[in-house]
């Protein structure tokens, strides 16, 4: 059974690639900083599992220290110029876009015909994770599909890498560490503080202020995680739960659902969620870092609103 480990591996080797030819771009002042932060991240994919708590802990704090620092720079890897690009463009035209589409094709493959094979009486993918396996196969088939048809060094795609997580630079890590962060959160109890603060604090006897607070509390505590699945568990269990289910008598579904809805409002309000919101920007290389976060703070709101109007109308029986 293929498993999610292969996954890990493939994406630990391809930042050990990082590292390495970090540490080899002599035109890059901070080289050695690219290569032991990207080092570090290679290490948490290929032996985390054998580090243990305390020295996956350790390794966080070596990643923040570096960036922290500012001991990241820009590399320069061997590319094609502005020219160059815009000269391969016009060549190969609409081929350009057979790498990309292969993605979608592999995936729903992988999803629809490998998933449900099974060998000697085992599945050939993991159930539990074969979107994300498939997801691997279609990005490694699509780079084989890109070399051959588009004609590029071997070591092109490895280059093209580094200069994205270059450009990007820590914030690349920010999914993956908040989805950390809401994972440490549910388990410690943090939902249960947060619901008897709110409880305490603030008046939620109608099921309009219970709605706003637990609305607006995933939009706000989102924005603080970056992420709406990691804030889910927490407002849920505080807020969502006890109160509008409970004591309410709301439709887990609807609220849960709505809820969700609210909380990426607050995606789009926050520089935490950095895939989404910082990223773009880099890679424009916009002068406002936030241009984004800015552009979409009338529609999340607007949003909100709609949201909390929804819930109270159709979350609950009549």
């Amino acid at each position: 059974m293929i498993k999610l480990t292969v996954v890990y591996v493939l994406t630990g080797l391809m930042f050990a690639a990082f590292a390495v030819l970090s540490a080899l771009d002599a035109k890059n002042p901070k080289r050695f900083g690219n290569a032991a932060f990207w080092g570090l991240v290679a290490l948490s994919f290929l032996a985390g599992d054998y580090l243990g708590d305390l020295g996956n802990g350790v390794l966080v704090l070596g990643l923040a220290l570096i960036a922290g620092l500012g001991w990241l720079g820009r590399g320069q890897p061997a590319t094609t110029t502005p020219e160059e690009r815009k000269a391969l463009a016009a060549r190969f035209g609409e081929k350009l876009f057979v790498p990309a589409l292969t993605l979608p094709v592999v995936l729903l493959f992988g999803i629809l015909v490998l998933k449900p094979l099974h060998l000697a009486g085992q599945p050939l993918l993991d159930p539990k994770q074969a979107t994300l396996i498939s997801l691997a196969l279609a990005a490694v088939i699509a780079v084989g599909v890109a070399l051959i048809l588009l004609r590029q060094p071997l070591i092109s795609p490895l280059q093209e890498g580094r200069r994205l997580m270059d450009i990007v630079g820590w914030a690349a890590l920010l999914p993956q560490l908040l989805a950390a962060l809401g994972t440490v959160f549910a388990l410690a109890g943090v939902g249960k503080v947060i619901g008897g603060l709110v409880t305490h604090y603030l008046p939620m006897d109608t099921r309009a202020a219970a709605v706003a607070v637990y609305c607006l509390g995933m939009a706000g505590f989102t924005m603080i995680m970056g992420n709406a699945y990691a804030a889910f568990p927490v407002l849920t269990a505080g807020v969502g739960l006890p109160i509008l289910m409970h004591r309410f008598g709301g439709n887990p579904a609807a609220v849960a659902a709505i809820g969700m809805l609210s909380g990426f409002c607050g995606t789009l309000m926050t520089p935490l969620a950095a895939n989404f919101n910082l990223v773009p920007p880099a890679l424009l290389e916009l002068t406002d870092r936030y241009a984004v976060i800015k552009a979409q703070i009338p529609t999340a709101l607007i949003l909100l609103v709609a949201n909390m109007v929804l819930m109270y109308v159709l979350a609950f029986p009549h």
